[in-house]
């Protein structure tokens, strides 16, 4: 009996560590949106063996999709966070594309920079920019571009509260009076097949303006949204440039995989 007692008492333990260790799988990845299993291991101390099956229990339970390497937080097609959330996620990967985004940039260019955080982290490299005219749907892309002293063109018409972007039928009509050297856009799905999408029919809308009206486009995400899909189409991928980090080359090889096979079915 005591015997018994003992294994119970054992699982019990086992029970509440693998809960706590699934819990902070789950934390992990309502923060960063991606997460990869070496990394887990090493922060959880645990087997890649253990991690794995935390995964797939996770999986099953509907809390996160497994992809190759790791794991990434379930999505729906209308699901769109706020700007706090999202400015707390993959901050590392942004800031890395935001610096590589800002060296494409010449002296004298119009520059459209869209709403969004990861087109926000863009900001602090511009300082030193030369005679450049910015023009953005975003209100805090607008203030922080005036603190360090760049010409900024805040377009007007309804301001969306969760993102922070002024959208609607007035601002499509205002971009169709400029014309830009260079487009910076945030998104929220890039696939292959599917193309550039967003949650938002309206900031689509937008973001369609300002791509008929550019020289050349630039499209900022970082590896959590490759192979997502979002509700509204935005473009095809050749409407731009994609800028990505090279944090996770997992996702990035089942992108170009899947690239791959798209334009071979073509």
């Amino acid at each position: 009996m005591n015997d018994f007692g003992g294994i119970l008492s054992k699982m019990g333990v086992l029970k509440v560590l693998t809960e706590e260790r699934q819990a902070k799988i789950l934390a992990q990845l309502a923060r960063d949106g991606v997460i990869k299993l070496q990394d887990l291991v090493k922060d959880l101390d645990s087997s890649t063996s253990t991690i794995r099956r935390d995964l797939q229990e996770l999986e099953d339970q509907g809390k996160l999709v497994r992809v190759h390497g790791g794991a990434k937080a379930i999505s729906t097609l209308q699901s769109e966070p706020g700007v706090v959330e999202k400015s707390t996620k993959n901050v590392h990967a942004k800031r890395q594309i935001a610096k590589l985004a800002v060296q494409q940039i010449r002296a004298g260019e119009v520059v459209y920079i869209d709403a969004g955080t990861s087109t926000e982290a863009m900001i602090p490299f511009m300082s030193n920019l030369d005679s450049v005219l910015v023009v953005t749907n975003g209100v805090q892309l607008a203030s922080e571009l005036a603190d360090i002293n760049v010409k900024t063109y805040l377009v007007g018409g309804e301001l969306k509260n969760t993102t922070k972007a002024i959208i609607g039928a007035d601002v499509v009509e205002t971009i169709k009076k400029f014309r830009f050297n260079r487009v910076f856009m945030g998104v929220n799905g890039v696939h292959p097949k599917f193309g550039i999408t967003t949650p938002d029919p309206n900031e689509a809308a937008v973001k369609r303006a300002v791509l008929a009206q550019s020289e050349v486009s630039y499209f900022l995400a970082d590896a959590s949204k490759l192979n997502e899909v979002s509700f509204a189409k935005v473009a095809d991928l050749e409407a731009g440039v994609l800028l990505t980090d090279e944090d996770d080359q997992d996702i990035l090889k089942d992108f170009e995989h899947l690239k791959q096979i798209m334009e071979a079915e073509k």
